[in-house]
């Protein structure tokens, strides 16, 4: 009888490796590893899977992978290389993670899981002349491919010896669009068509104080106030080396902007008074030549360093949201027909911070008209996910479900085209939080503060989700260091503190936090109703009670409950505990 030979097929076969692996693990191990992790569970996989990938097996700093199609092969390389690229646009490079991919066609054998063979060897060995952030193929692989994948185009690199195999490589190099060197006409119409991102150059702070000293601390406080705001990626900021260009010299504020081509300045001074620093700073609209904003920080000179974190975060927070506001009072300016993308989102976001129904759908309005503009615009898809949410947790819809299901797609899209978008983790947080998935918001929402520390809606985030997950104390500080960030936040930020409040066991703050809210739902006054009760206050609690039902006359407590997300039951009882006592129907 003759034995059966091992099992052979044609596959698609992918290497992997990264670059620099040993040198970033000896530099910062537990970063390292950290950073690759998210990474994989962010971008690799996610896009091994959409392309019907399979992973044979993973190393520390690569990962063999077999597909059934070339074409899913290279299309899942592309991917994970241009996003690769936009997470590196954000790291400094000697922390950038890159990784080589080569892509083979060839005859594999299989056994079990695993694969080995020709057809693995030659993938592996084209990864290693793969350039960093590259990807190298077979000419097999080129073959097959043919002019099937649009944009995807290939520089042939010749004939290669490669270790371990007798004959030589024909390699084709893929090139990736970051390639050229400047891009294409259409890119750039494109560009010209979406709105343009207000844009702001900050000066070097002026050093008052006659003390040579301080001359540092302006120029760190300076630099620092540029790399913060640059996390906001609505915002077009003049890098250090243009800015410092007018350091020392007396300028005029119009010229400078039209030099540098920006719509605001910042500028200031820094003087100290004894053992007292003071720094002053104002943004002006330069197209006016318009003080929108001044502050003054007096702080004792005790350490610095701590001076200068604690003046940056202020100031780059609170001119975040003027500048913001600024380009809204330009944008109502214009006319409808000539609002930009950017100006849709803009507004959009303003009508959403109402939190009310027409706004809500209006709001809805602008951001596909936004999305009309450039399909491409990752904050516009957040921000649409985020308006139906509102949608969704408002039953603003006719079909939850399905309204639910294009929340996730919307997000999921905003991820694919910019996944260093901070309001992208912000909102995927808040989603899997209605989820009840509290590891994965929780996930989301640690990405989305380092993205952006300074954000006022992803600290407050923080600090309901903190609530959530049972630790109300820490919420009510981050919720009010929000408040601190944003003194124009939005009015809902007042129930996030009420619920951390009643959850911290604190009646009184709860009630003072809710009594701010100028126009309460049936879910406030039934925040108060149990408030009041656990208080001990009958007449209160059951006004509000009597409220909650008048507005919303199916109300039960098990169903209201269904919608809160504590992960802690001793939490949840706590609340269902003041809303029986209150005389909410159960």
């Amino acid at each position: 009888m003759d034995v059966p030979g091992p099992e052979r097929r044609l596959a698609a076969v992918l290497a992997a490796d990264m670059v620099g692996f040993s040198r970033l693990m000896e530099a910062d191990e537990t970063g390292t590893l950290a950073r690759l992790k998210t990474h994989r569970i962010e971008l690799i996989d996610p896009a091994i899977a959409k392309n019907r990938g399979r992973i044979i097996k993973t190393t520390g700093d690569g990962m063999l992978v077999e597909f059934h199609s070339i074409v899913d092969a290279v299309l899942c390389a592309t991917e994970v290389q241009h996003r690769m690229m936009r997470r590196n646009s954000d790291v400094s490079p000697a922390r950038w993670i890159q990784f080589r991919i080569g892509i083979n066609l060839g005859d594999v054998i299989v056994e079990g899981d695993d694969i080995f063979g020709d057809g693995v060897n030659v993938a592996a060995r084209l990864e290693t002349l793969a350039e960093p952030g590259g990807i190298c193929v077979s000419s097999a692989v080129r073959d097959q491919l043919g002019e099937r994948l649009d944009g995807v185009e290939f520089e042939d690199i010749g004939e290669q010896i490669v270790k371990n195999i007798a004959r030589p490589i024909r390699v084709f190099r893929v090139r990736l669009q970051q390639d050229a060197r400047s891009p294409p006409d259409k890119m750039a119409d494109t560009v010209a068509q979406i709105g343009r991102k207000p844009s702001i150059a900050v000066l070097p702070l002026v050093n008052m104080s006659g003390d040579q000293e301080q001359e540092f601390f302006a120029d760190g406080l300076t630099e620092d106030v540029i790399t913060e705001l640059s996390r906001f990626h609505d915002l077009l900021v003049i890098s250090r080396n243009s800015s410092f260009v007018y350091k020392g010299k007396a300028v005029k504020v119009q010229e400078v902007a039209r030099e540098l081509g920006v719509d605001y300045l910042l500028e200031g001074s820094v003087r100290k008074v004894g053992d007292r620093i003071r720094v002053t700073v104002q943004l002006i609209d330069a197209e006016s030549d318009r003080h929108i904003w001044a502050e003054r920080y007096d702080r004792k000179l005790e350490d610095v360093f701590a001076i200068q974190d604690e003046i940056t975060c202020a100031i780059v927070a609170t001119m975040a949201g003027r500048v913001e506001a600024a380009t809204h009072d330009r944008a109502k300016r214009k006319p409808t027909d000539n609002m930009a993308a950017y100006e849709c989102v803009l507004a959009a976001k303003v009508l959403h911070h109402r939190s009310a129904r027409e706004d809500n759908a209006q709001a809805l309005r602008l951001l596909d008209r936004a999305l009309a503009l450039d399909p491409n615009y990752a904050h516009a898809h957040a921000w649409k996910g985020c308006v139906l949410g509102q949608t969704w947790v408002y039953n603003w819809c006719e079909d939850r479900d399905a309204t639910f299901q294009q929340v996730a797609a919307e997000l999921e899209t905003a991820l694919a085209l910019d996944d260093n978008d901070s309001d992208v983790h912000r909102i995927l947080a808040a989603v899997n939080l209605n989820r009840e998935d509290h590891d994965k918001a929780a996930y989301h929402q640690e990405r989305a503060l380092a993205l952006n520390p300074n954000y006022d809606l992803i600290v407050v985030q923080q600090g309901e989700l903190l609530t959530w997950l049972g630790l109300p104390e820490e919420g009510i500080d981050w919720i009010k260091k929000a408040m601190r960030l944003n003194p124009y936040h939005p009015e809902r930020f007042w129930n996030h503190l009420g619920r951390a409040c009643y959850c911290a066991e604190k009646y009184a703050e709860a009630a003072e936090a809710f009594s701010r809210i100028t126009r309460p739902d049936h879910t406030h006054h039934a925040f108060l109703a149990a408030t009041f009760a656990q208080m001990g206050s009958a007449v209160a609690a059951a006004a509000h009670a009597a409220e909650v039902v008048k507005r919303e006359p199916g109300f039960t407590v098990a169903t209201y409950l269904a919608t809160q997300h504590y992960k802690r039951e001793i939490d949840r009882r706590r609340h269902e505990a003041g809303l029986l006592k209150a005389g909410l129907p159960a």
